[in-house]
């Protein structure tokens, strides 16, 4: 069973990570400059570099987010020897090349959902609710709630109307206590019963 501390399974390089309660990183993964919120799970066989993940998310297997690109279209040569010199005893490594990757960070918001062997370029933002469909390439932003698949990744339909997505944005589940998630398990199964039950109308200017 999961708990408050997270769960790494064996074969798992994390450098500069924090992970947040119940979350679970499996086998042979590699997670580099990312913070993962709470209850987010990597499933294995994932690479994730310089990334701002949220709470509830599912990352299957084989999903690589903000992948390495090669200078290829600024440098002579393509091959990762002009800016990791020194595994060939070239002297030291490129920063600035490393840096500027640094500073192309992915965000995922609260409750995404990344199917098998997705990869998310480097620079996106993807919404709170969103579905990645297995093998997209996704290059641009992906709003709240759509669905996307495909390379590259293209917008294939809503999950919801408009309103029930204001509604459901409006609980902020994904903020809920452990306690208070398990007290209201069984209202996740009625949509519109949990958004007249937890969500809040805007309130108006007077």
């Amino acid at each position: 069973m999961l708990s408050v501390q997270p769960t790494v399974e064996d074969d798992v390089l994390l450098n500069n990570v924090r992970l947040g309660k119940y979350t679970e990183i499996k086998a042979h993964s590699i997670l580099e400059e990312t913070q993962i919120g709470d209850y987010s799970y990597c499933a294995g066989y994932n690479q994730i570099y310089a990334a701002d993940i949220g709470n509830f998310c599912s990352i299957a297997t084989f999903v690589r987010i903000n992948p390495g690109n090669h200078p290829c279209y600024a440098r002579v040569a393509q091959h990762h020897f002009t800016y990791r010199r020194s595994l060939f005893g070239f002297g030291e490594d490129d920063q600035e090349f490393f840096q500027g990757r640094m500073g192309k960070v992915v965000t995922i918001g609260h409750d995404v959902w990344l199917g098998h062997n997705a990869t998310v370029m480097p620079g996106v933002t993807i919404g709170n609710g969103a579905v990645i469909g297995s093998g997209a390439v996704v290059t641009r932003n992906v709003e709240p709630y759509s669905v996307v698949v495909g390379v590259p990744a293209r917008k294939i339909r809503m999950r919801f109307s408009e309103s029930i997505i204001r509604g459901i944005e409006s609980t902020r589940w994904w903020e809920w206590d452990h306690d208070i998630i398990r007290e209201r398990l069984a209202d996740f199964n009625d949509i519109l019963g949990f958004i007249k039950k937890y969500g809040h109308r805007p309130t108006t200017g007077g």
